[in-house]
């Protein structure tokens, strides 16, 4: 799917367009793409005009929310197939998503695209054949092609997910020359695709699933020995796995992952919020 390149707007930049609207300026200079870039709006008496097209002013913008030009209208990023899937807007700009209502991405001490640049950063990825096997919304993968990876995979099985990537200004483009064709984004469940790779083939993994309650088998011994399989010897893993609270989820997942990944044939500790582990 190709990449959205129009406007995207929070309550925020809308309503610091119109305050310069009606403040009888004729021009509105701001970023237009969750701070990705910087340019200027021309506002007109019937819309406003960014990058050679005229769009129309709105009605209500609401909070927690980015729209996009649907080619008639602008909508909410946002899509209920099995749940509803949304781009939610952050403080830091880079945006997080929600499925139905719960948060996919730490975004509240800092920015969704710092927190994965600090868990990339745990498998030293420059140089190397990594292989990104949760995708979501491509922060993992835009980290390391930012530290110099050879080449990163991604799988994502959620094909809404696969659409806001398109839309979020944030998620990285496999298309895009810059990257010079060293990302590959395949639609593909995880447990089945991870067959196809070859052994000893990848030097380094970042898997970052849904919570347990979901997604069990994506924590399975079986799926950690397929992961085994095709990580060369000293390879790096990141597991992503939260900190549910043992308290009142009575689980200890982080130790559990641990234990189970050294059954696969990892060494593993606990780091940031999950396990860092090492093929042996």
């Amino acid at each position: 799917m190709s990449h959205y390149n129009g406007p995207l707007l929070t309550r925020p930049t809308w309503e610091s367009l119109l305050k310069t609207r009606d403040a009888g300026a004729g021009d509105w200079s701001g970023s237009l793409d969750l701070s990705r870039s910087q340019g200027t709006a021309t506002l007109l008496a019937d819309g406003w005009e960014w990058r050679g097209q005229v769009y129309p002013y709105p009605g209500k913008i609401k909070d927690r929310t980015i729209y996009y030009w649907d080619g008639e209208d602008f909508e909410p990023v946002s899509r209920f197939t099995h749940a509803l899937i949304k781009l939610v807007p952050t403080e830091w700009d880079v945006p997080t998503f929600e499925i139905d209502g719960i948060k996919m991405l730490p975004s509240q001490k800092e920015s969704p695209m710092e927190d994965a640049r600090r868990k990339v950063a745990l498998i030293e990825p420059r140089g190397k054949t990594v292989l990104d096997i949760c995708g979501g919304l491509g922060y993992f993968a835009a980290c390391c092609l930012e530290a110099g990876v050879a080449h990163v995979h991604s799988f994502e099985k959620n094909p809404d997910v696969l659409w806001l990537r398109t839309i979020n200004a944030w998620s990285p483009d496999p298309g895009d020359p810059a990257h010079g064709g060293r990302l590959t984004l395949t639609h593909a469940d995880a447990t089945e695709a991870i067959t196809g790779v070859a052994d000893a083939s990848i030097d380094a993994l970042l898997h970052d699933p849904p919570r347990f309650g979901i997604a069990g088998e994506l924590y399975s011994l079986a799926f950690y020995q397929q992961l085994a399989r095709v990580l060369r010897r000293g390879g790096r893993l990141f597991h992503y796995t939260g900190s549910p609270n043992k308290l009142t989820s009575d689980r200890d997942v982080p130790n559990e992952v641990a234990r189970r990944l050294e059954k696969a044939g990892f060494k593993a500790k606990l780091a940031l919020d999950g396990v860092l582990a090492s093929r042996q």
